[in-house]
């Protein structure tokens, strides 16, 4: 038998679910923070904290990740006020370029972020910030981001070895490939390989390469391309120093088919190397923060920061 409980019994026992029911999202959406107007909630700093947990397997303080988050609606506000504004595209396309580099689909991602308890648009909002504060720092102050040739130089003969490092080599070469369709068997593979080892044999020069490969039928010869030392892999870099002006490398087999290079030239530069390039790239990450930093600093002075509950 089955006790019914007069209704008016039941209304305090029903109030008590309904206001924990609606309580509870309340508390969450509690604003801790009011910038320039536009809150930042317990909700936003809960996950900002599991979002930066996750990426760096560190636990943010409370505090640094309220900073950040005040950072973050600064520079969205700065860039309205420039026009810089990502579109949702721009953002879905980060998003899936993120996935991509850690060679996951977007909705591995998305499944990923969501088992630590992490809303996708908690990482798109960062994305967002992230974007609009990169485009309006190197386009407002493109000028005072510059590093100067001399600078560098300078700084790599600090370092060591001027001459090793401040010189390279600039090459000048053509891409050559004898095309392979996709499911051919591995004799006709075979068979390009040793034309392509012929081939090697008569070319003496870029000239040579341009006459044959221009009029031999499944094999093309691509515009001619130069490099330096800085753009080149180590390996690749002693491949090129070891072949002779004028001739090709050594065949290698890629998705196109059969490719090799023919050598044009290969001198002196002091346009770029290895060294130079790792100081410069260093020397701007440098000045990027100080400049980036300076801005954020004068954006917050002019800022209407407000606490709540603190």
């Amino acid at each position: 038998m089955t006790t019914r409980l007069p209704v008016f019994r039941l209304l305090p026992l029903i109030l008590v679910v309904v206001l924990t029911l609606v309580g509870a999202p309340a508390r969450a959406q509690n604003i801790v923070v009011m910038v320039n107007g536009d809150p930042i909630t317990d909700f936003d700093i809960e996950q900002r904290t599991k979002l930066d947990t996750l990426t760096t397997q560190k636990t943010p303080s409370r505090q640094d990740v309220i900073n950040t988050l005040i950072d973050d609606k600064l520079k969205i506000k700065e860039g309205k006020k420039y026009g810089v504004e990502p579109t949702a595209s721009d953002i879905n396309q980060s998003y899936e370029g993120m996935a991509q580099r850690m060679r996951i689909s977007p909705e591995m991602l998305t499944k990923s972020l969501e088992v630590k308890g992490v809303r996708p648009d908690t990482l798109k909002s960062r994305m967002r910030s992230e974007m609009v504060w990169t485009s309006l720092v190197r386009g407002r102050f493109k000028e005072k981001l510059i590093v100067g040739e001399k600078d560098v130089a300078d700084k790599v003969r600090e370092s060591g070895d001027a001459k090793l490092q401040i010189e390279g080599t600039e090459y000048k070469m053509q891409p050559i490939v004898l095309i392979v369709p996709r499911g051919s068997s591995a004799a006709f593979q075979e068979t390009r390989m040793k034309e392509a080892e012929q081939y090697r044999a008569r070319v003496g020069s870029c000239d040579e390469a341009n006459s044959l490969f221009r009029s031999t039928p499944n094999a093309t010869i691509r515009d001619s391309v130069t490099k330096t030392t800085a753009d080149l892999p180590e390996a690749l870099r002693k491949v090129l120093d070891d072949t002779p002006i004028g001739h090709l490398t050594a065949p290698e087999v890629t998705r196109s088919g059969i490719e090799m290079v023919v050598l044009c030239s290969r001198k002196p530069t002091t346009i770029d190397t290895p060294k130079k390039r790792e100081i410069r790239d260093k020397m701007y990450q440098e000045k990027y923060e100080k400049t980036q930093r300076a801005y954020l600093d004068d954006l917050r002075k002019a800022a209407m920061i407000e606490y709540h509950n603190r």
